[in-house]
């Protein structure tokens, strides 16, 4: 196992979700542009993968090939050295359009290996869903993050992992604090991380938290020797009473966990090794 100076941490910001709105911080970017800036403050501030989502002009989620394609040209020329991550995500689509930007052929894409409940409604990802998912980032030479948002989901990454559905290196993602699903609780959550070291020993792993839960799953995953993700799309705040004022800031927040836990922030280029991910 490498020494925790030699364990570099990969810093994941989700910039904006589906969900946000300008209403909650006014700091959510929304348009490309404001995506971009977002974006490329969150790099200074140690993150190597983007996480994206795309949105319509009026805030509401999309799931428009077109869009994904110019946030992509957009970041690579202004980020050329950052990970793109696509969200195939529920909120933003339903069916097989929810994978309609993979062509697009980033780098990375989440994937969704399950069912669970939201907060107001259950989010499906029926078995021939997840399979067409998976076929597609097979096609596309994409690697996918497995959301996690229950233990089964982790158990399912692995399986679907060791049969080959999956491409590249296993990397799974635990979400915990969404209202519905699991919790973030410290005993399942150094559960799942004994499971991954058992079971798939080598898998990379990173965990995100949502809302207030944020801080405290960054907190965990970096000492645990994993990797971890913040960002307005999980979290518009600080505290009880301050907006986050930016994706940047939340990124701060946990590179300096790293610096308390003597790791260091994994670059774009380490983060590509420890991915598994071709190194630009």
């Amino acid at each position: 196992m490498l020494e925790k100076s030699e364990n570099p941490c990969i810093l994941c910001c989700a910039i904006t979700g589906s969900v946000p709105k300008k209403s909650d911080n006014p700091a959510v970017p929304i348009s490309i542009a404001e995506q971009v800036e977002s974006s490329h403050a969150a790099v200074e501030a140690g993150a190597s993968i983007i996480h994206a989502h795309v949105r319509n002009p009026d805030g509401s989620a999309s799931s428009d090939p077109e869009k994904f394609a110019r946030l992509q040209e957009e970041l690579r020329y202004h980020c050329p050295e950052i990970i793109i991550q696509f969200s195939t995500g529920g909120r933003s689509g339903s069916g097989r359009e929810r994978g309609g930007m993979l062509s697009l052929c980033p780098e990375m894409a989440s994937l969704a290996v399950g069912s669970n409940n939201f907060p107001t409604r259950v989010y499906e990802n029926s078995p021939d869903l997840v399979a067409w998912l998976a076929s597609e980032m097979q096609n596309y030479k994409i690697v996918p993050e497995v959301e996690a948002f229950d233990l089964s989901h982790i158990f399912r990454a692995i399986k679907m992992h060791d049969e080959r559905q999956l491409f590249g290196q296993l990397y799974v993602q635990f979400v915990m604090g969404v209202k519905n699903a699991m919790p973030a609780d410290r005993s399942v959550f150094d559960f799942y991380v004994s499971l991954m070291r058992n079971r798939a020993p080598d898998a990379a792993w990173c965990a995100a938290g949502i809302g207030a839960n944020q801080i405290l799953v960054n907190e965990w995953a970096i000492a645990a020797g994993g990797h971890t993700r913040a960002g307005l799309e999980d979290n518009v705040r600080l505290d009880r009473n301050t907006l986050a004022p930016s994706n940047a800031a939340l990124i701060a927040r946990a590179a300096k966990i790293c610096e308390k836990y003597e790791r260091p922030v994994a670059s774009p280029v380490e983060a590509r090794k420890i991915l598994g991910l071709r190194v630009t």
